[in-house]
């Protein structure tokens, strides 16, 4: 349905424009001989001349006449056997206004009777209707139109670079167009007969070529035009569709990240770690254990909606959350943090740290005889958290959102994404941190 609902208005602009090019009655009077300077002017308002035909017999011959301007009228061959003229005919007819040159013989334009009847070619040859033609060429000029539309806007963009994908496009529009001109209907001449067949069957005397090479080369302009337009539409109207997808995303994502910072099972084993210190009458590590679990929940609190924050920040909460997991794992969890100072200004999206300690914790084995090692150091501006994978024997459930959320939020708040790095021995998150604008 989605194929067909664009398929649609290419189908009407193109027909829309064959109509254009096929109602424009100013072309053949401007780009053929046959308007000259008398534009505008009918057969029966131009000046008529009256004489008689006399042809050699190659068929070209001269109407002699008695006319004050001139002692004869130059008839070709061609004209001869397409108006099927014969020796002795009485012709009434006009001249071409741009034969009235001094010593030259003027040309025959049009007859406008023979032999004191009107003359018309459509009398002469059974040819086919106007209608007919009509159609035939609204057709033809349609799927030409339709051709183009899909090569400009409906071929795959399989390519990478856009001036390559655009350079094969107008290559190939401009092949099709030179093949539509080849095989164009035109009304042609042959055998005595009038009828509608291809441009190359048509002979160079007809003229048609301009008009031919006319309707094409407007029909490839035109549509290079349009679907440069609906191009750029198409894609504005992209942009405004991902953007609003990226900002109902962005709601869900906080939404998830919160849900996933403060659950019910964090809270409850931070309490118990509480508790058991309470029980130990260890009122010093108590308090600090208490400090620490307020600042960790505050610091979650006012950056739930935060986009970015320093890496000075992120280190510091992490620190604090780090804490709460040395309490509970005792002498078991270790973690490495290797921060250049020179980074603690860069940014990056703010609890980024925190799903991937609670993973490393989550989904490891921690013992006294395989105690866990987390890393946490830059290299090169890229955060780097590593810790090796030690599997539990019995797996806790996952809720998903770890990995996917923090993945989402750097490709919405920071634009870059992350890297995962995960083999039998070791699991590795590479976060590029944003350097501070000056």
């Amino acid at each position: 349905m989605k194929f067909r609902s664009s398929i649609l208005p290419h189908v009407v602009i193109a027909l829309a424009l064959s109509l254009v090019i096929n109602f424009s009655y100013l072309l053949v009077p401007i780009i053929t001989d046959q308007g000259g300077d008398n534009r505008g002017v009918s057969v029966e308002e131009a000046e008529h001349s009256e004489g008689v035909l006399h042809l050699s017999k190659d068929l070209h011959g001269y109407i002699v006449c008695g006319c004050e301007l001139r002692d004869s009228t130059y008839v070709t061959g061609w004209q001869a056997r397409t108006m099927k003229l014969q020796e002795g005919d009485t012709l009434v007819f006009t001249v071409r206004p741009e034969a009235h040159v001094e010593g030259a013989h003027p040309r025959l334009d049009r007859v406008v009777r023979r032999n004191g009847e009107k003359f018309d070619l459509d009398m002469i040859y059974d040819r086919p209707s106007r209608t007919v033609e009509f159609v035939w060429q609204i057709t033809y000029y349609a799927i030409l139109s339709f051709l183009l539309i899909c090569i400009f806007v409906l071929m795959p963009k399989r390519s990478r670079s856009r001036a390559l994908y655009l350079l094969y496009a107008v290559v190939l529009a401009v092949v099709v167009t030179a093949v539509a001109i080849y095989f164009a209907p035109v009304m042609t001449f042959k055998d005595g007969v009038m009828r509608i067949g291809f441009f190359f069957e048509s002979s160079p005397r007809d003229n048609v070529y301009l008009v031919v090479l006319t309707k094409s080369l407007f029909m490839l302009v035109v549509t290079a035009l349009y679907s440069y337009i609906y191009t750029l539409m198409h894609e504005r109207q992209k942009i405004v569709v991902e953007n609003e997808r990226l900002k109902t995303e962005n709601l869900s994502t906080r939404y998830n990240m919160l849900m996933g910072q403060i659950n019910p099972h964090f809270f409850f084993n931070s309490l118990n770690s509480l508790a058991m210190l309470v029980r130990e009458h260890d009122e010093e590590r108590a308090l600090e254990y208490i400090d620490q679990l307020s600042y960790t929940f505050r610091y979650i609190i006012q950056n739930g909606q935060s986009e970015l924050t320093t890496l000075r920040d992120e280190i510091e909460f992490a620190r604090a959350y780090i804490y709460l997991f040395k309490i509970r794992y005792a002498d078991k969890l270790f973690f490495d943090i290797e921060i250049d100072p020179e980074y603690e200004s860069w940014q990056l999206p703010a609890l980024s740290l925190q799903p991937l300690i609670g993973n490393a914790v989550k989904h490891n084995s921690i013992t006294t005889k395989k105690p866990l090692r987390v890393s946490i150091r830059i290299v090169d501006g890229v955060l780097e958290i590593e810790n090796p994978k030690q599997p539990k024997l019995d797996v806790e459930p996952s809720t998903g959102i770890g990995l996917d959320n923090l993945r989402s939020r750097w490709e919405i708040v920071a634009h870059q994404h992350i890297e995962i790095v995960e083999d039998d021995s070791r699991f590795l998150v590479r976060l590029p941190l944003t350097q501070p604008k000056a």
